[in-house]
């Protein structure tokens, strides 16, 4: 194995075609994006250079700023959500469900396999309001409270979006979740309840000392699958009512390809990029001071 990483043929023959790949569906049109920043116009009208002007545009762009908050609240309340929920699961998948465990994970992680489009029209069936009322306006007025128009309000379309992201992600994280408990030694279980752990204290000083790697990768992922969410919004708002519920994603696209603004809408991806890295780097950092002081 030594000759063969040794020599520089071998190794180019057994990784080029990968790093091509990779460099021609990824860092050529990051790029070509990155490019595009400096530039007003589309490839149908031409383009014209404005040097700093679209990166300057961000901070005057009222829409950019909602879009922003909209994004940063939405990647909160969801990454709580779904590693919550995804935890909360994967403890029951190993002390409460052992028999019954592989079928309810099963059950639990199918709405993860289903198309965005289909899941969004179910909530939307769920939730519809006119021209007939859907399940859950139906079981508000059984118990005498008048039907909800959800979609027609920012807060109670954010909630519907949150309950549907959660409701489709969380059978995923109960299972990365899941794969890290069951790692765990058995025999620290016994010997903590030796000890006179039990319930929560099992959990809080076996449990989630031990799973903390795959719980701060699981944060991490969610994080970034958050902040760049585009399909389950468009599919079920399309970014409405108005743009309250318009992240970054949705107006980058709209910006791009419905107005033509491709300096403007890779401005805004720059934007994006910036902060999943700058969360991203927080996150590593705060979980390093966390286990240095520990």
């Amino acid at each position: 194995m030594n000759r063969v990483l040794g020599d520089w043929r071998a190794v180019t023959i057994l990784l080029g075609p990968a790093l091509l790949v990779y460099t021609l569906v990824m860092l050529v049109p990051i790029l070509w994006s990155l490019g595009y920043t400096v530039f007003e116009g589309n490839p149908i009208t031409g383009f014209t250079f404005v040097g700093l002007d679209n990166l300057a545009a961000l901070f005057t762009d009222p829409k950019v700023g909602d879009a922003l908050l909209f994004t940063l609240k939405y990647a909160i309340v969801l990454t709580i959500g779904q590693v919550a929920f995804g935890y909360g699961l994967s403890l029951a998948y190993v002390f409460w469900l052992r028999k019954a465990s592989g079928l309810i994970r099963t059950l639990v992680f199918f709405p993860v396999v289903l198309p965005t489009v289909a899941v969004a029209l179910l909530f939307q069936k769920l939730f519809e309001y006119a021209p007939q009322n859907g399940l859950v306006n139906s079981a508000l007025n059984l118990v005498g409270i008048p039907s909800v128009d959800w979609f027609s309000t920012a807060s109670s379309a954010f909630w519907v979006i949150i309950i549907m992201d959660i409701w489709r992600s969380a059978g995923f994280y109960a299972v990365l979740l899941y794969a890290g408990l069951v790692d765990i030694p058995e025999e620290l279980f016994e010997s903590a309840r030796l000890d006179g752990a039990s319930g929560w204290r099992l959990v809080r000083h076996i449990v989630i000392p031990l799973s903390l790697p795959v719980l701060l990768s699981s944060i991490i992922f969610s994080v970034n699958g958050t902040l760049k969410v585009f399909d389950s919004v468009l599919a079920l708002t399309n970014g409405g009512p108005g743009n309250t519920t318009t992240p970054l994603t949705l107006y980058m696209y709209q910006t791009s390809f419905t107005y033509g603004e491709y300096g403007f809408g890779s401005s805004i991806a720059l934007l994006l990029t910036m902060l999943c890295l700058v969360v991203t780097l927080f996150i590593f950092r705060s979980s390093r001071n966390d286990l240095t002081k520990g």
